[in-house]
């Protein structure tokens, strides 16, 4: 061959395309069309492709799709006092151990009462002498003996020296420290012989079964708290197990700072393995909802918009808009734009068209789910 039918002119521009021209050339065809498609600008040119790209699609399908918030929480006691006497007084009887449970009403310390025990003999001879004296004087009124005004004295006189008694007995009540409700004393803070102030705190008492967990969760999900979820929450301090109880209260406000609700869950804490004060992580569980869920694969994002490609019942591609919630691994959940039923895209994304057909090769199952079996 002569070197004259190999040259090329001058002047000639046209050059051969490379194989990554051709490439960048199609994706961005493809990602034109896809925007087109949006819009509802497709041109018939690409909607009428000679070949018919093979996919793998996937139904859109309304499922169980429990609703898990992890969040930090802290313990504390059901119940939980500082116990303080009530009368400044020195110590004559320490009635409990460090660590020790006890019942309700439980006496844990005693205070000298010597003076107060004098107050209610007092009171009591008092309370008698006043007695014995209205009882004369209702005799002798009735013999006209004695004036109605005197009557009224005496009847007043006898009130006041009982509502004396009860004032003397509930001074001598002070001198014992009792527990208020059951549960687990913490260390004593006194000795014997010690004279101690209503300021001075003698111990510690805690209710720690149930035990409670406050927690914070985002105020997006206010819609699905309710008393009664379940929750399940682990400690460091007890590795491999698992604490389970349920949401008690939700508190009335919103931190506006953290833009997040405090919640109260109860755990049962028999075994007293967990303390007020410790440091919880938290699963809020509630399994009654259900969602529309396609695979994650069928989600086409589109800057900041998201897309999933519907196949028609006569196999043609529209590009659908749609709005997403919550994901699990594998799955998405949709909120709006998709209908249970509707037959999406998952593998094939790139080759199918919107506005143009496609082939079925599989229908695909959820992720977890058995497998479907193909047309």
């Amino acid at each position: 061959m002569s070197s004259a039918a190999t040259a090329k002119s001058p002047g000639s521009t046209q050059h051969p395309a490379t194989p990554r021209v051709v490439r960048h050339r199609v994706g961005t065809m493809h990602s034109i069309a896809l925007l087109l498609a949006a819009a509802g600008l497709a041109p018939a040119s690409l909607r009428a492709a000679s070949d018919v790209p093979g996919v793998i699609v996937s139904e859109a399908q309304e499922i169980a799709f429990p609703l898990t918030i992890e969040a930090l929480g802290t313990t504390r006691a059901n119940e939980s006092i500082d116990i303080r006497p009530l009368v400044s007084q020195q110590i004559v009887a320490i009635r409990f151990e460090e660590g020790e449970r006890v019942e309700a009403g439980r006496v844990l310390v005693e205070l000298q009462s010597a003076e107060a025990r004098a107050e209610v003999a007092s009171a009591k001879a008092t309370l008698a002498e006043s007695t014995s004296q209205l009882r004369r004087a209702q005799q002798l009124y009735e013999t006209k003996a004695v004036s109605t005004s005197e009557l009224d004295q005496r009847l007043t006189r006898r009130d006041a020296d009982r509502a004396a008694l009860d004032a003397a007995e509930a001074r001598l009540a002070d001198t014992q420290v009792r527990a208020p409700f059951a549960g687990v004393l913490g260390l004593r803070n006194v000795s014997l012989g010690s004279y101690v102030t209503p300021a001075q705190v003698i111990t510690t008492l805690d209710d720690t079964d149930p035990i409670k967990l406050d927690f914070a969760v985002p105020e997006t999900a206010l819609a699905q708290l309710m008393p009664g979820l379940a929750i399940k929450a682990k400690s460091a301090a007890w590795p491999g197990v698992e604490f389970a109880g349920r949401v008690d209260a939700i508190d009335t406000r919103v931190d506006p700072i953290s833009r997040t609700v405090t919640v109260r869950a109860q755990i049962p804490n028999p075994e007293a393995r967990l303390r007020p004060g410790m440091f919880l992580t938290v699963a809020l569980l509630r399994d009654d909802i259900r969602a529309l869920v396609v695979p994650e694969t069928a989600i086409v994002p589109e800057q900041s918009r998201l897309f999933v490609l519907v196949v028609g019942a006569d196999d043609t591609v529209e590009l659908r808009e749609v709005s997403t919630g919550r994901r699990t691994p594998g799955l998405v959940e949709v909120t709006a734009g998709l209908a249970a039923g509707e037959v999406v895209v998952v593998e094939g994304t790139q080759k199918a068209i919107p506005g143009s057909s496609v082939r079925i090769m599989e229908r695909a199952p959820l992720p977890g789910q058995v497998t479907a079996a193909a047309p």
